[in-house]
């Protein structure tokens, strides 16, 4: 059985099953090894399967029952009222279901990974919140979509699992002038970087207060650096600040028992 990382507010919600994972424990080899979950790397199709049926394992759930989106980097949100063949996943960002026994992944290499859940309304959700999307809007967007299956704001748990850390995130000028355009108390987020002209984005925390400005009172965030875990999380940036042109993504899901 693979190891996951949990939430301990997740872990109390009646019904509800979750965990976040890294690179360790699956099939795939080469730079992919080992549990690479993303169909959309230059992986093995046929590897990436089995490593999915793996985390689906942990859930207790087929792997055919574990969805995950394409997607975009968007404030996009879908309705999950039945599972997918995974050459039909729709595009979007965000998930949310009331149904039991349908896993909501999420696929990540540095961008954050939210688990939601208002077990007492049996209604659970996901979210892809790299930086272009906690901007957009897909906290709040996940948020609501989850109030209008019966959730309430003050009794969502949330989770947000593996990311980039602020220290090894380093942007430009004018990424900072985005986020300071918009709203000038965001620049909180920011931190100097030792190169001049340039500043280290805080992305955890970042995602944590969209969550706070949503609504969710009880929130964790796991604190653990993708970019710095060569050996258990798969890193975009890490890729390409080796001059490597290939990775593997990590997976997070959640879903109701049935």
């Amino acid at each position: 059985m693979t190891d996951r990382l949990v939430s301990g507010l997740l872990a109390r919600c009646d019904r509800v099953v979750h965990g976040f994972w890294g690179r360790e424990g699956g099939v795939s080899q080469g730079v992919f090894a080992s549990l690479n979950c993303g169909y959309g790397s230059d992986d093995d199709p046929a590897l990436v399967r089995r490593n999915r049926r793996l985390v689906a394992s942990t859930l207790d759930v087929d792997v055919d029952r574990l969805v995950t989106a394409y997607q975009i980097h968007s404030p996009d949100v879908i309705d999950v009222t039945a599972p997918w063949p995974r050459e039909a996943a729709p595009r979007g960002d965000a998930m949310v279901t009331t149904v039991p026994g349908i896993a909501l992944g999420v696929l990540a290499a540095d961008c954050a990974p939210v688990l939601l859940a208002d077990a007492e309304a049996g209604v659970i959700g996901s979210a892809h919140a790299g930086w272009q999307g906690a901007f957009g809007g897909v906290i709040e967007a996940v948020v609501a979509r989850m109030t209008q299956h019966g959730a309430q704001r003050a009794r969502i748990v949330a989770a947000v699992g593996p990311c980039i850390s602020q220290d090894s995130y380093e942007v430009g000028p004018e990424f900072h002038a985005r986020f300071v355009a918009a709203d000038g108390g965001l620049a909180s987020f920011f931190a100097p970087s030792l190169r001049p002209g340039h500043l280290m984005f805080d992305l955890p925390s970042f995602v944590d207060q969209q969550l706070e400005v949503a609504g969710v009172r009880r929130r964790e965030v796991l604190g653990v650096c993708t970019y710095k875990g060569f050996q258990t999380h798969f890193s975009f940036r890490r890729t390409t600040h080796r001059g490597e042109t290939h990775y593997g993504r990590n997976l997070s899901a959640i879903m109701l028992q049935p």
